[in-house]
């Protein structure tokens, strides 16, 4: 009995160590955002710093996601309306495999990037916590705004938060 109170305190423990590491490097408001470099449906890669010097909307989502795919075309119109102004929005598929991204990228028409996430490397970096998530940089690379989830509606704070840092 006392060999499984052992080895159940050091699961406990490894597991709050885990934790607190992960909170500790929890993307926040004004830090800057982790850079990352992943292959998009495209084929080439594309690296987060890279776009330094512009505004980036990231936006994290999955095929599975009723609300991501609501999202999409929204994020597209917001990708042009604004890309001549030093404004990208690259979109980051979480499930790791491009047939089911392919396919709602087809369907809902989109232009801007989309990366893939293999590995899910980018998504516990930036520690998601629902999807869609979108983190939207500055162009010193510095995160300002963090939304979780979409209902519709929310795409008019996105604008006054893109439209506020362009002016920057």
């Amino acid at each position: 009995m006392h060999k499984l109170s052992h080895k159940l305190a050091s699961a406990t423990l490894a597991i709050v160590v885990m934790l607190l590491s992960l909170s500790a490097s929890a993307v926040t408001l004004k830090e800057m955002a982790p850079d990352f470099t992943l292959k998009s449906l495209s084929g080439e890669n594309l690296r987060l710093a890279e776009y330094k010097g512009q505004v980036v909307l990231l936006n994290f989502w999955a095929s599975w996601c009723g609300p991501c795919r609501q999202e999409m075309p929204i994020l597209d119109r917001l990708h042009h309306r604004y890309l001549d102004a030093g404004f990208a929005v690259l979109g980051v598929n979480v499930e790791g495999e491009v047939a089911p991204a392919q396919e709602i990228v087809d369907k809902t028409a989109v232009t801007f990037p989309i990366l893939i996430d293999a590995g899910q490397k980018v998504s516990e970096m930036y520690e998601l916590e629902a999807m869609p998530s979108t983190i939207v940089i500055d162009r010193d690379g510095v995160v300002r705004y963090i939304h979780r989830g979409y209902k519709p509606g929310d795409e008019a704070k996105y604008v006054e938060v893109v439209k506020k840092l362009i002016r920057e």
